[in-house]
Order: structure tokens, then C-alpha cells, then sequence
């Protein structure tokens, strides 16, 4: 009988032939190009850090006069004195961290409301509009807020609040005192004001972002529960996207710290520290810095308000580790309840 052919034999060469060549060009370009992203995403991390160093060293050595003058007893005397050549940071210090916290009190609600009235409340014709008209709000220079506080919103707040309530509490001790203040509508209560409603676009629309994502069967669930809207955001969302709400939180805290021409235009610009009222032209760090570094001489005027710079410098970053503290806690708090 003849031998009939094995057909794995024929067709072997035929399918090596048609087999395309090894890929070993792709694959040592590939691990190349891998290898040069991963040093240079190393290389964007490390140069981070290093100008962080760079500028927190820059300004240690350039306030290091006034740190070797008065030591952390910058930080709690409030006399401020270029003619006598003395210098104290609690006023600026005073200022600063106050504006910030009636701004985040005032904003912080307010932007809750906004991203769940887009989230969960508003028609469909009208969330688009409304969350682009917040985000212009941002686009919206400083310096322009700060002319509308001092020209619109200070009368404003001088006829309908502060002089109502400096005759309502006239002679009623610690709630007088809280009101006082010449009733020019321009001071520690108007720079937090003007600052809330520069932040609220920034915390508004981190929110709305993060309500957006979470998913809509666990919304759905709740609902199907009998919850109300109200019981859905508090007890679902919220814990859902916690770390995303704080840290929208903490980038409208970090936009109130720093910022600068809005304060300087409202808060009064007034280096002493009379009365713990609400009304009371007072300094913030920022504004001192900006009213005065240009003029400031080199010496001890100069490194002081450099020290001013690195305790807001000392500030954020500890308002920073705080926040991140408190996450951590958050998420091992939800673990044990777990």
C-alpha cells in the first residue's frame, strides 16, 4: 500500500513561514519607553519636593533675623511698629486664621446646598446652566470682589447689620463688645464674608463632582427604603465620598489662607488688636504682605514680614496634616464599625 503523506508535516513550514517574526524590537522599545516614563514621573515627584524644601529654606534664611530676635514670641505679641523697630505677628496671625473660619462657616453649608440641589433636585434644564454660572464664579478675579466689597457690600453690611445690631445690643456686656466697631461695614466679618463667597464655587463644584459619583443603586436602594433625600445624602453619599468632600473642603480653606487683594480691600488694614469684635478693622497676614513688603526696608522689617510668610507657610501645612489625620480616622472608624 502506498504510504499516504502526514499533513502536519507539509503544513509545519507553512505556518512557521506565515508566523510573524519574534517582537523583540517592540519589546525592548516598549521596556525603554516604560523605564523613561517611570524616571521621569520619579523625576516630577522628587523636583516636587525638592522646591518645597527650596522655599521653605529660602524663607527661613530670609527671616531668620527676626526669628533670632524674637524667637515663637513673634507669634504672640501684637505690636507691629516699623517707626520703633518692633515687631509682633499676632494680629496678622489673629486676622488670618479668623477670616478663614467664618468664611468656611459661611461657605461650607451653603456649597452643600448647591451640590445637592444639582444632584438630586434640580430639573434637567437647569443643572447645566446653574453649574456652569458657579464655575464662572471662580474665573471671577480677586481683585474684583474686593472693589464690590469695599464700594457695594461694606455700606450694605454697615446700614442692615452692623448698626441694627450695635443698637440692639447696646450695653449688654460681651455681646456689645462682639458688635463694636466704627459702622464703616468694613472689617473682620466683611473680609470672611467676601471670603466665603469667593470659595463656595471651589467647594461647590468638588461636591457636585463627587455626589455625581456615587452610584446610583445605592441611591436607588435607599429610596426604595422609604428614605428621603435628605437621609440618602447624609447617610449615603456622604460617607461614600467623605474624602472627596474634605478635600474640596480644604482646597476652599487653602484658597481662603491665601488669598490676598479681596482681604487687603475689606478687612480695615490696621496693625492693633483693640477688641475681639466681629466689626473691628484688623490685618491678616497677606494683606500685611502685601501693603508692605514693596516698601519695606532691609532688616528686620523685611525678615519679619518674610517670618509672617513661613508661619502661613506653618499653617497650611498643618491645616493639611490635620485633614489627613482625619481621614485616617474616618476610615478606621467605618473599619471597626465594619
Amino acid at each position: 500500500m502506498p504510504v499516504r503523506d502526514n499533513p502536519s508535516l507539509e503544513t509545519a513550514p507553512l505556518r512557521t513561514k506565515n508566523m510573524p517574526p519574534p517582537p523583540s524590537r517592540p519589546l525592548i522599545s516598549g521596556m525603554l519607553a516604560d523605564r523613561l516614563f517611570g524616571w521621569l514621573a520619579r523625576g516630577a515627584a522628587i523636583l516636587t519636593l525638592l522646591l518645597l524644601v527650596g522655599i521653605l529654606g529660602s524663607l527661613v534664611v530670609g527671616a531668620w533675623p527676626s526669628i533670632a530676635k524674637y524667637g515663637l514670641g513673634f507669634l504672640t505679641s501684637s505690636v507691629w511698629d516699623p517707626v520703633q523697630d518692633e515687631y509682633g505677628g499676632l494680629v496678622m496671625i489673629y486676622g488670618t486664621v479668623t477670616t478663614s473660619i467664618i468664611a468656611l462657616v459661611i461657605a461650607v453649608p451653603v456649597s452643600f446646598g448647591i451640590a445637592l440641589f444639582l444632584t438630586e433636585l434640580s430639573p434637567a434644564w437647569l443643572k447645566r446652566p446653574l453649574g456652569t454660572a458657579i464655575e464662572l464664579l471662580a474665573a471671577v478675579p480677586s481683585i474684583v470682589y474686593g472693589m464690590w466689597g469695599l464700594m457695594v457690600f461694606g455700606p450694605i453690611l454697615s446700614t442692615y447689620v452692623q448698626q441694627p445690631l450695635q443698637a440692639l445690643f447696646a450695653g449688654v456686656p460681651y455681646l456689645g463688645a462682639f458688635v463694636s466697631g466704627p459702622p464703616v461695614g468694613i472689617g473682620i466679618l466683611s473680609a470672611g464674608i467676601i471670603l466665603a463667597i469667593m470659595i463656595i464655587p471651589f467647594i461647590a463644584s468638588v461636591m457636585r463632582d463627587v455626589f455625581e459619583v456615587t452610584p446610583a443603586l445605592l441611591k436607588e436602594s435607599a429610596y426604595g427604603l422609604g428614605s428621603t433625600t435628605w437621609e440618602v445624602m447624609w447617610k449615603v453619599v456622604l460617607p461614600y465620598t467623605k474624602t472627596g468632600v474634605l478635600g474640596g473642603i480644604m482646597l476652599g480653606l487653602g484658597r481662603a489662607l491665601g488669598e490676598t487683594m479681596a482681604v487687603t480691600f475689606v478687612i480695615g488694614n490696621m496693625n492693633q488688636l483693640s477688641s475681639l469684635s466681629m466689626f473691628e478693622a484688623a490685618n491678616s497676614i497677606t494683606s500685611a504682605l502685601a501693603n508692605e513688603f514693596a516698601e519695606a526696608g532691609e532688616g528686620l522689617h523685611q525678615a519679619s514680614l518674610i517670618y509672617l510668610g513661613l508661619v502661613l507657610f506653618f499653617i497650611t501645612f498643618v491645616v493639611l496634616t490635620l485633614s489627613k489625620i482625619l481621614l485616617s480616622r474616618l476610615q478606621k472608624n467605618e473599619g471597626a464599625r465594619t
